[in-house]
């Protein structure tokens, strides 16, 4: 846990071999978390967990298509049940997909993170779809942009 937070540390300094060496060497330590605590072992129960860190540090060096990549490969671990931690790795996919310069696919992808946050209510997922929206500011008046105002109305009304 210390050296995926020690990762996103990196990530703030723009570090991204320290991100990478941080993240790798945590994930040759996994087999030995023997923590029963939920928050001590959120690396064995999530699928995927090491890389959805890595994918949200990639993010914020702005390493859109990298990250783009990784959520694609976390998103298809992540089982339907774990419909919130879904929702916000969508958000964070498509934010990742603006950072690439991909504005479609970033709100193609947003419309599903809207939908789960529009039935959730999670303050986290809109926080994520926050940020969504400041990395689409170019687009905002374009078409596209329009498109991600539509379907952020079912996330922020009532909040």
């Amino acid at each position: 846990m210390a050296m995926q937070q020690q990762a996103h540390g990196a990530s703030l300094t723009g570090d991204r071999t320290a991100v990478d060496r941080l993240i790798d060497t945590a994930g040759g330590l996994i087999s030995r978390v023997d923590d029963d605590l939920p928050w001590g072992n959120a690396c064995k129960r999530t699928p995927g967990y090491l890389e959805v860190q890595r994918a949200t540090c990639y993010g914020r060096l702005g390493l859109g298509r990298e990250a783009e990549s990784l959520w694609s490969q976390v998103l298809d671990a992540v089982p339907a049940t774990a419909r919130r931690d879904r929702g916000v790795y969508l958000a964070r996919h498509a934010t990742a997909a603006a950072g690439a310069r991909e504005p479609e696919q970033a709100v193609e992808i947003a419309r599903a993170a809207a939908e789960i946050a529009a039935e959730t209510g999670s303050a986290r997922m809109r926080r994520e779809l926050a940020t969504l929206e400041r990395a689409m500011r170019p687009w905002q008046d374009a078409p596209v942009g329009r498109d991600l105002a539509e379907i952020l109305v079912s996330v922020t009304e009532g909040s």
